[in-house]
């Protein structure tokens, strides 16, 4: 588990972990949700155009904007980024494909967890008829008489005829 807020992962040689694919290749994790639950603690860990970065990611849309410039003063790309949400969020065609993808998103999320709980109702139902065969067997095996059978399992009385 990454403990730190940023996390930079690089390719290596797996016979030899010193020698670096290249130093141009790199894949950085930043730990947001963490920066935001956290109430951005842990932001001093992080250099200052990345401090910058997560600002702009946790607050860009919280902070007034005075403030929000004024914090990415010293950081001219971050400050440039900002300017670009603020024109981006202004324009009402691009807030409606905006709240467009996150109702796309949220409905993908309910068919998913839909699909979930369907899967685990069909797997139990599956797992409560194997069951129910598997007893019936073993209860026909010992020389049950099948009425009993039938009542104990719910197994109709062709279904325990069937079995081996």
């Amino acid at each position: 588990m990454l403990k730190r807020l940023h996390a930079v992962f690089e390719l290596r040689a797996r016979e030899n972990s010193d020698v670096l694919f290249s130093d141009h290749c790199q894949i950085h994790v930043l730990r947001l949700g963490d920066l935001l639950r956290n109430n951005l603690a842990g932001l001093d860990q992080l250099g200052g155009d990345l401090q910058r970065w997560m600002q702009l990611w946790a607050l860009g849309s919280k902070l007034e904007e005075n403030k929000m410039s004024t914090m990415l003063q010293d950081s001219p790309p971050v400050l440039a980024a900002y300017e670009e949400f603020k024109r981006f969020s202004s324009d009402p065609e691009m807030r409606e494909k905006v709240r467009a993808r996150e109702r796309f998103l949220n409905d993908q999320r309910i068919k998913v967890a839909g699909a979930r709980r369907e899967g685990r109702a069909e797997g139990e139902a599956i797992g409560e008829a194997k069951k129910a065969r598997e007893t019936a067997q073993n209860m026909k095996q010992e020389g049950f008489d099948p009425a009993v059978i039938a009542k104990i399992t719910g197994l109709s009385p062709s279904e325990i005829e069937r079995l081996g």
